[in-house]
């Protein structure tokens, strides 16, 4: 039963063919099998979980209406508010924190009935790439475990290609949801900024930050977006628009769609395995009826220096609250109000962390501002003009998700500048605000998944989820290593 979608376990739930009883057991009793190799997650609900299956068994039997996931086992990455539950961030800073609220996202989630199993592991404070930031545990791939998931999002892609949850959401700041989904071989789609509530999202970089959920397969995607999607008065970001069924956009049909290669993405940088995956998916889409040519983003190389000085110039700014006075982590020793301030944020943060607060606090510095945020926001202003140049032409665009398959444990940790390349087919769609959707296209040699990135235009999820629901059911599947 682990390995059913979620869409399958909403049908047969509704249906009254399994209990959702019977179907968290089974997830928790496939984390009890494979979580110690796995190790995606912070904290495990099992307690809880049984008695919100029981719940929505109750409301079944009863023929009461119950919401469009119901009895469907889930899991939420460690940056997303939970009522009393610890929300760590995988950090030491926030190591015994409980939210007195739900996320906007979890809360909406709870409304559709679905059952919470835990929260899962991630790069503290979603800086990273490989969820080796992580202070309590580094998350396994589930293809090969001495491999790194990716990240931020590490421990939901793991989760979910592991089976230890129908479905994970994450957070994406520049790549985190869509990066793990292809190093770990499922879906992941970073949503239009201001589509879905950043309520109760743990800050990393306001104007980049996107929730979105990470699946088993493309219909799951829309399925799960479709609940939690949607304007959200506590969030000033939030769009205030009406959104149609995403499940229902799944057609499949893409005859006449015109996609864009962008040249800049299948050049150098891009391993051979990479290129020949995404050349045979864009023949699929050829089958299919759609048409793609090479096309230019000129300004791609600008994107990643970008995206590095904006983020961290914005973490520095959202990570000041953590100070030892008000909540989570406290430094034992100190002499006086300025020590406790250094000596908990001393302690309290892992390497990377401090990394960025660095960089960040120094461009926003007096004398520095102009010329390093200033002109990283004047260079967004121009990437996203980039793009909407494309979109003139182009319906959808296709790249890489990344330039390798899955890296090894500590082959990136010494070099930050080349742990951030990880990130370079990805950061450009936070920079401009757009919908982007990750599914697999391939496996290399090794058996390793390739992940394929469609990008839309802004609120054109629809498109691009139609567009990987056709693609996906051109792909053959391998079976995950676990």
């Amino acid at each position: 039963m682990h390995t059913f979608k979620a869409h399958e376990i909403r049908d047969k739930i509704k249906s009254k063919e399994l209990s959702s009883q019977e179907i968290t057991k089974a997830f928790l009793d496939r984390i009890d099998a494979v979580e110690d190799k796995v190790e995606s997650y912070v904290t495990v609900l099992a307690d809880e979980a049984m008695k919100a299956a029981k719940a929505v068994d109750e409301k079944i039997a009863a023929g009461e209406e119950v919401g469009a996931l119901a009895g469907v086992p889930m899991a939420l990455k460690d940056n997303l508010c939970t009522k009393d539950v610890l929300t760590t961030c995988s950090s030491k800073m926030l190591y015994n924190f409980r939210p007195p609220y739900d996320a906007t996202v979890a809360q909406k989630l709870k409304k559709a009935d679905t059952v919470l199993l835990g929260k899962v592991n991630m790069d503290e404070f979603a800086m990273g790439s490989s969820t080796e930031n992580s202070y309590f545990k580094k998350t396994k791939n589930p293809y090969d475990i001495s491999k790194v998931p990716g990240g931020s999002s590490g421990g939901s892609a793991a989760c979910v290609s592991a089976d230890e949850a129908a479905f994970t959401l994450g957070s994406d700041t520049g790549g985190s949801i869509r990066q793990p989904a292809a190093l770990c071989g499922c879906v992941g789609m970073k949503p239009t900024y201001g589509t879905v509530s950043r309520f109760g999202l743990v800050a990393f970089a306001s104007s980049l930050d996107q929730i979105g959920p990470l699946t088993k397969d493309v219909r799951d995607c829309a399925l799960v977006y479709d609940q939690i999607v949607g304007y959200d008065p506590m969030d000033s970001t939030s769009v205030n628009r009406e959104y149609a069924s995403f499940e229902d956009a799944l057609t499949g049909d893409v005859a006449g769609l015109k996609i864009g290669v962008p040249a800049e993405y299948m050049g150098e940088g891009i391993s051979a395995p990479v290129q020949k995956a995404v050349m045979a998916a864009l023949e699929s889409f050829k089958g299919l009826g759609a048409d793609y040519s090479e096309m230019h983003l000129p300004l791609n190389e600008y994107a990643l220096p970008a995206y590095y000085m904006i983020s961290s110039a914005e973490a520095s700014s959202n990570l000041a609250r953590f100070d030892g006075v008000k909540y989570g982590f406290r430094a034992e020793k100190f002499d006086d109000l300025v020590d406790l301030y250094a000596q908990t944020r001393s302690e309290g943060f892992g390497a990377e962390v401090k990394r960025r607060i660095m960089i960040g606090t120094y461009a926003l510095s007096s004398g520095y501002y102009d010329a390093y945020y200033k002109k990283a926001q004047q260079v967004r202003t121009m990437i996203m003009q980039d793009f909407d140049k494309a979109f003139e032409t182009y319906d959808v665009l296709v790249t890489p998700a990344t330039p390798t398959t899955a890296f090894g444990f500590g082959e990136k940790t010494d070099d930050p500048l080349q742990m951030y390349m990880a990130d370079i087919c990805t950061v450009s769609v936070n920079i401009a605000g757009l919908p982007a959707v990750v599914l697999p296209c391939g496996y290399d040699e090794n058996g390793l998944p390739i992940g394929l990135q469609i990008i839309g235009k802004p609120f054109g999820e629809a498109a691009i989820l139609n567009a990987a629901y056709a693609l996906e059911k051109t792909i053959s599947k391998v079976k995950p290593a676990l």
